[in-house]
């Protein structure tokens, strides 16, 4: 997108522009952490640290984990003089060599990791990381009806200007494929002389149930625990959190 400055991280603004500002979890994570001890808490799909630096303010120490090295370069320097680790690694395949009373993987992260298999492999992943009675939360989205650009309350932009640029990204439709649902965002880069500039980006998230993820984690030796929720809102689709114990 040429007429983004070249200073400009896109992938450090887009993941912030269309994940950052959401903090309806951020009570449940902060419960679930004191309910653990106040931590060390694992935070996997990280990103820029919306959850971790929430809860590392809170002197809860964090280790963050993304698979996307950009994110936790922004999130080493936001979170300078916070107890906070980042690691770079894949969440299908990390091993940190320590456990944790509580693992956190917000914002539908698990359903992004390509399947069942996949999935299995972070859960076992997970278990070498959860302390002996610590917790696993995971949360799913209710909600993945599709829709598309006909549909007359499209959501409103996501947006932003730096430097004159206006940034802005826009859910177009969110597309049935079976086992997976689609969500394409059009995102578009205007510079100050109205050079506009755009692409498509396509999510994918895995269908699948709360009571299937607890019933997979249950034959790899977890325990599941009551779901708990966060609530949907305006902007946002609620979640049903998944918690599991070590």
């Amino acid at each position: 997108m040429s007429a983004a400055p070249s200073n400009v991280d896109l992938d450090v603004l887009w993941h912030d522009l269309e994940c950052g500002g959401y903090d309806h979890d951020l009570p449940l994570w902060r419960e679930l952490a004191a309910e653990a001890g106040g931590g060390p808490v694992l935070d996997v799909g990280a990103g820029t640290g919306r959850v971790t630096l929430d809860l590392a303010a809170r002197g809860i120490e964090v280790v963050a984990l993304d698979a996307d090295a950009p994110l936790l370069r922004a999130l080493d320097e936001r979170a300078a003089g916070l107890p906070v680790q980042t690691v770079a690694a894949d969440a299908r395949d990390f091993h940190l060599g320590r456990r944790f009373p509580l693992v956190l993987v917000p914002m539908q992260t698990i359903q992004m990791l390509g399947g069942d298999a996949p999935r299995r492999a972070f859960l076992r992943c997970a278990r070498e990381h959860v302390a002996p009675g610590g917790l696993l939360a995971a949360a799913l989205a209710d909600a993945l009806e599709s829709f598309d650009a006909e549909y007359d309350g499209l959501p409103v932009p996501d947006e932003c200007t730096i430097d004159g640029v206006r940034y802005a990204s826009r859910p177009l439709a969110v597309v049935d494929e079976g086992d997976r649902a689609a969500i394409h965002r059009l995102r578009e880069v205007t510079g100050p002389e109205g050079v506009r500039t755009a692409a498509d980006d396509v999510v994918r998230l895995d269908r699948v149930t709360a009571g299937e993820v607890a019933a997979e984690a249950a034959a790899l030796g977890f325990t599941p625990l009551p779901h708990r929720g966060v609530p949907q809102t305006d902007e946002y689709v609620g979640s049903t959190v998944v918690v599991l114990r070590g």
